[in-house]
């Protein structure tokens, strides 16, 4: 399935992350079945060198890629492929620059986006025709995030999230 091998590609981004010490979350941007833009997350982690940033989300890192080297494109046209629901801030933010095919792998029940209600928003958001397709290798990105979690990261612990991924099962069919 399609769905899946662009996912596998957004779990290399999110391993590559993890093995980094950040968030899981990796993302691809689709157009006409050719990944154009890829990003991973950042700067979820307080260091010496950095402070902790909520701005350097994988979607918004792909999207910022994106209109670097492509700001011509449809983007009607692109689907966005993440190892996370997209938080409220990355999912309006590829709504707004015209993004409106979302597929992701295991679900944020602490801050995903894609259950925003979106017919009772302004016209930019309630007009907005949205395909949401979750749960795509969710037992691939689980391992990822229950790896996170176990790690001793300080990133999220004693959250919702936190909790509800570590209690989850390891299914391999999900």
């Amino acid at each position: 399935m399609q769905h899946e091998h662009f996912m596998e590609e957004a779990l290399l981004l999110a391993k590559s992350a993890l093995n980094a010490g950040e968030f899981p979350v990796g993302c691809v941007i689709v157009h006409e079945n050719t990944i154009v833009a890829r990003g991973k997350r950042q700067q979820s982690q307080e260091s010496a060198e950095q402070t902790a940033s909520e701005l350097d989300h994988a979607e918004i890192i792909a999207l910022r890629q994106l209109l670097q080297d492509q700001p011509l494109i449809d983007r009607s046209q692109l689907t966005v492929y993440s190892t996370m629901e997209p938080c409220l801030m990355c999912f309006s933010t590829l709504l707004v620059n015209g993004v409106h095919n979302f597929v992701f792998s295991y679900e944020d029940v602490m801050g995903g986006g894609t259950n925003l209600p979106l017919a009772r928003l302004a016209p930019l958001y309630s007009r907005a025709p949205v395909y949401i397709h979750g749960k795509v290798l969710r037992h691939k990105s689980l391992a990822l995030f229950k790896a996170f979690f176990s790690s001793g990261q300080q990133y999220l612990q004693d959250t919702l999230l936190a909790t509800y991924t570590l209690q989850q099962p390891n299914d391999q069919t999900a």
